[in-house]
């Protein structure tokens, strides 16, 4: 049966985002499918109100007053109408805390509002100044407010749901829909050797490293690419996507003599990351608290069957380690990962089971069908609840 979808996000292309492309893409696919598709985005200096396929609408200023009158003129109520916020705290402006968007959803949209929970509140500790555990606070109060009135809710990582059972008190199922990549593989040998050419003109190995450049990342990404290039000499280190470039330039400080090995894409058009992910031998991902099936930056080299060194950590999920489908190391073992990135340097056989490996997982359970899937599968349910 065909639905009508309004999909509130706080960032939509051409502004660079993972949320915004994940979107568009998601918006795309649901459109494929019959129905009808809006699009509820902040303006930018490039964008206007855009008719196709997905409809989009630049509502005013950064999700205030205006753009929620906007959206209450413009979202309509019938029966097969579904309203799904792409939920990132930061994402919907007023520093994080646009409480008034959280009560207007709540109050106008409960009917038929989703949410789809990327993130949940900002962390709280004892260790962190007054300011951002009062961010903490608010955040969480925002969140709770949307998960007991939201109709239907997803969480892009498990780990997510005991955090919002235990702000909100919902008893409301909670499904866990992983993200996709946002990144199209594209088939083009030419394109990919000449890459290689550039980044290793002596035949050596390349090792990429796909976003995950902000100050949360850093330490232990820095670390362990530098163990993996001070290993293995004849092993180049790709980084690629936006704030690469910034990366590579405060790690070369670091360890100057590097440079020559260390190279960084900046910002990419989807098929030219495509070409550079397919370029590379191996990826090494480092998340500090482990990989998780939020992770944009783990789903493309997934879905290119690159063979991929990650972490495993307190919000890993069960199945990267059940799978065999990327090398694991625990995030505070950085000997352990060091040592994983230089077996596979030197392991051929290995890297290419993983590779399959890591193909065939993204194709069985992060690949787009499954989410269209089961978004429509859940607004098209007799009672309106998500399932499991």
């Amino acid at each position: 049966m065909a639905q009508v979808w309004h999909l509130i996000t706080g960032e939509y292309p051409p502004d660079i985002g993972g949320v915004g492309d994940y979107t568009r893409l998601i918006g795309e696919a649901l459109a494929r499918c019959g129905d009808e598709v809006h699009v509820w985005a902040p303006a930018n200096s490039s964008s206007t109100n855009e008719a196709g396929p997905i409809r989009v609408h630049r509502v005013p200023g950064k999700f205030g007053p205006r753009a929620m009158l906007a959206m209450e003129r413009g979202i309509d109520r019938g029966s097969k109408s579904q309203v799904l916020v792409q939920y990132v705290p930061h994402a919907f402006g007023w520093k994080a805390m646009n409480v008034p968007l959280c009560i207007w959803l709540a109050s106008r949209q409960r009917a038929r509002l989703g949410v789809m929970f990327h993130e949940v509140a900002y962390p709280m500790s004892r260790a962190q100044s007054v300011r951002h555990n009062f961010l903490g606070l608010v955040t969480s109060a925002m969140a709770a407010i949307l998960a007991r009135s939201a109709r239907r809710i997803y969480v892009t990582t498990p780990a997510w749901e005991p955090m919002l059972r235990s702000i909100s008190r919902t008893r409301q199922p909670i499904q866990w829909i992983p993200i996709f990549s946002n990144i199209p593989v594209v088939e083009d040998e030419a394109g990919t050797n000449a890459i290689r050419r550039r980044i290793a003109p002596n035949g050596g190995m390349i090792a990429g490293h796909f976003g995950a450049y902000g100050p949360f990342y850093a330490a232990g990404t820095t670390a362990l690419l530098a163990a993996g290039l001070a290993q293995d000499a004849a092993l180049s280190v790709l980084l690629i996507g936006n704030g690469g470039t910034e990366f590579r330039a405060r790690m070369i400080e670091r360890h100057p003599a590097l440079a020559n090995r260390l190279h960084a894409t900046g910002a990419l058009a989807s098929a030219e990351v495509s070409r550079s992910i397919a370029a590379c031998d191996l990826m090494i991902q480092y998340y500090p608290h482990g990989v998780t099936t939020r992770q944009g930056s783990c789903m493309a080299p997934l879905e290119h069957g690159r063979p991929m060194v990650t972490t495993s950590g307190p919000l890993s999920e069960p199945l990267w380690q059940e799978s065999r489908a990327v090398a694991l190391a625990p995030a505070n073992d950085l000997p352990a990962l060091a040592a994983l990135v230089h077996r596979l340097v030197g392991d051929g056989d290995e890297r290419q089971r993983l590779g399959a490996a890591a193909r065939d997982l993204y194709d069985r359970r992060f690949d787009i069908r499954h989410t269209v899937a089961a978004l429509r599968a859940s607004f098209n349910g007799a009672d309106g609840r998500a399932t499991r």
